[in-house]
């Protein structure tokens, strides 16, 4: 009898993620290579523009500020986002969502041609890529940042062999990398950027259409059918 494939996801998936992997006879073994701390909010500078680059910013900046009466203020900003996930958070939240992209660098370049005498607020964690800061300080657009949650690598070492593995972000593949090594395994990341920090690792690399966890689990999916 053929033995089911074995793919490793390096985030704890939900339930419903989980089932998709199930159903396709695909074998599951998961753990979380990256935590996440919020931090405590306390904003003294506000500009009329807000960035976010992720759902976890989100989730910090409205779970966490310490003046309340901030949030409504917050809410009537324009917001620029990156993902469509965090698209919908903000959203669903009351915020004003007037442009999004699926990468930092998309998002910098609609910024930059046509917000460029425009001030932002960006609020970050603290393994933020350069890109978006990078390129508004190019383009000398004035915005300042805010911190607001870190990413915390959690290593662990992994037994066994797999077919496949799931990454979500540069982080997770940080922090795998640190107890593993990746062999012939196929690797499924979330986006480019995610790939990227494969480049002089492996070659067995296959991107998302979509950045978003359940593309990553379609694209494990198609390739062992």
């Amino acid at each position: 009898m053929k033995q089911p494939i074995r793919v490793l996801s390096t985030k704890k998936l939900l339930v419903n993620q989980k089932q998709f992997l199930l159903n396709a006879n695909i074998s599951l073994v998961e753990a979380d290579f990256i935590s996440i701390n919020q931090k405590k909010v306390n904003i003294e500078t506000i500009n009329e523009n807000l960035i976010f680059t992720s759902q976890n910013a989100v989730l910090s900046l409205i779970e966490n500020l310490e003046d309340t009466d901030t949030i409504e203020l917050l809410k009537k900003k324009n917001v620029f986002c990156v993902g469509m996930k965090t698209k919908g958070l903000l959203e669903e939240n009351g915020f004003n969502v007037i442009a999004y992209t699926g990468y930092a660098a998309d998002l910098a370049e609609i910024i930059t041609l046509i917000y460029g005498k425009e001030k932002f607020t960006f609020f970050s964690g603290n393994l933020r890529r350069d890109t978006l800061p990078d390129a508004l300080k190019e383009a000398k657009i004035v915005f300042n940042e805010i911190e607001v949650y870190q990413t915390i690598l959690n290593p662990q070492k992994v037994n066994g062999t797999f077919d496949g593995i799931l990454f979500y972000s540069t982080s997770g593949i940080q922090s795998y990398l640190k107890d593993n090594k990746i062999n012939k395994e196929t690797c499924f990341c979330i986006g480019t950027t995610t790939a990227d920090a494969l480049e002089n690792i492996t070659n067995n690399v296959i991107i998302a259409n979509q950045p978003t966890v359940e593309n990553v689990i379609i694209q494990c999916i198609n390739f062992y059918k």
